[in-house]
């Protein structure tokens, strides 16, 4: 079960003007599950996209990109779960491309204004055909309120759908952002997240949609890690359909920061929402590194911490032996390191407990004060690198037994 976390019934999941979903049973992978997603958009909408760092990014990846550099005058994406055509060379193109074919002659725009997405097993061939005949049921489901199917519709090893949803007045006008997001393993994004998708009624100008996206990206997707792999597939949107009568054409506009600030949200609570449901997780762990000389030293202490097998399997055990986080500080990596200003705090809900300083274990700290904290749900690691004043926060799960049972039968 997912730590603290449920998904938003649909009444709280608001429509954005101008976009509508619909969703279908393809049988793409397995029988009697919705596993096809169709999001149509209206004309004068805009999209900008983040996608994957890894070199065998899947074809609906390459397609994506070359679709967006053609123009953000987007008028679909369509998202299939179950088969995530990665690892399947030119057919897979061919497939990706196909797909956008499928989708444009039922919705009447140009395949280069269609985006495909495709997350599930690698290196296996999607079936197009079964693809192709379930997006007319997706045409015929659209609707503007069907946020809560989508977020099921795209989810893998997930147990829970992720979405999120805020309504905002800013200068007078009520704007709404909403979006959903999957993924449960292979959490390590190196740009954004697994599959995310968020979606807006204000009018963002591209250039600066895409500065808000990686902005939105920096502040949570790639703040996430559950197990440390980077996906084939990942990819994040942002949409802007313009359609509140909110305009921003650059960052000094008077909306943007409000604006920015509510997208950001929506991201990071889609982000958390992946790792409280990490595959086998029953503790989510904020690592929270100040004192750094830049945010990304910062983050890569963080990450160090959250990747280590060690680290993670002691809170898995609630098992104290915390000199695990100093040996993941240690190899992270940060030039010049004055091991002796590093401090080390372990936090729950209603304490914290200095744990290492002066290059040790802190003369106040008690064992029976860690084992406490870490029988905790929600717990943060605090480190104080002692050299600058930058900070950042990093979001992991603990490693169970559970995530070995799930990954070793996934394609059962």
């Amino acid at each position: 079960m997912p730590v603290n976390y449920h998904t938003p019934t649909p009444a709280k999941l608001f429509p954005v003007a101008g976009v509508r979903l619909g969703v279908a049973e393809a049988g793409i992978r397995k029988l009697d599950r919705r596993d096809l997603t169709l999001l149509a958009l209206d004309v004068g909408s805009r999209v900008a996209g983040v996608f994957t760092g890894n070199r065998f990014c899947a074809a609906p990846v390459q397609v994506c990109r070359r679709h967006l550099e053609l123009g953000s005058d987007l008028r679909a994406l369509v998202i299939n779960t179950g088969i995530a055509n990665a690892g399947t060379g030119e057919p897979g193109w061919q497939v990706a491309t196909d797909t956008c074919v499928a989708v444009a002659q039922l919705l009447g725009v140009a395949d280069r204004q269609v985006l495909p997405f495709s997350t599930g097993v690698i290196l296996e061939p999607l079936p197009v055909d079964r693809l192709i005949a379930g997006l007319p049921h997706c045409v015929a489901d659209l609707r503007a309120d069907n946020w809560h199917a989508a977020a099921h519709a795209i989810m893998t090893t997930d147990t829970v759908a992720k979405a999120a949803s805020r309504r905002v007045q800013i200068d007078g006008k009520s704007v709404t952002i909403t979006g959903i997001s999957k993924g449960a393993g292979m959490i390590r994004p190196n740009m954004a997240t697994m599959l995310g998708f968020i979606a807006t009624d204000a009018g963002i100008a591209t250039p600066l949609l895409q500065q808000l996206l990686r902005e939105a990206a920096d502040e949570s997707f790639n703040c996430i890690s559950v197990d440390g792999d980077t996906s084939t597939n990942d990819s994040f949107i942002l949409i802007a359909t313009g359609q509140a009568g909110i305009e921003c054409a650059d960052a000094s506009a008077p909306a943007y920061a409000a604006l920015r600030e509510a997208v950001i949200a929506v991201a990071l609570e889609l982000a958390q929402a992946i790792i409280r449901d990490g595959e086998g997780a029953s503790k989510f762990i904020a690592i929270a590194v100040q004192g750094g000389q830049e945010r990304e030293e910062c983050k890569r202490v963080g990450y160090a911490i959250a990747h280590s097998p060690l680290v993670k399997t002691a809170f898995f055990a609630s098992d104290p032996n915390l000199g695990r986080i100093l040996a993941a500080i240690g190899y992270a990596d940060v030039e010049d390191l004055d091991v002796e200003r590093v401090r080390v705090w372990l936090g729950g809900a209603d304490s914290e407990v200095l744990v290492a300083d002066k290059g040790g274990r802190s003369v106040s700290y008690r064992e029976d004060d860690g084992v406490r904290i870490m029988r905790e749900e929600e717990i943060t690691v605090r480190v104080d690198l002692g050299r600058g004043t930058a900070r950042a926060t990093v979001y992991t799960c603990d490693l169970s037994y559970d995530y070995v049972r799930i990954n070793a039968d996934y394609r059962s």
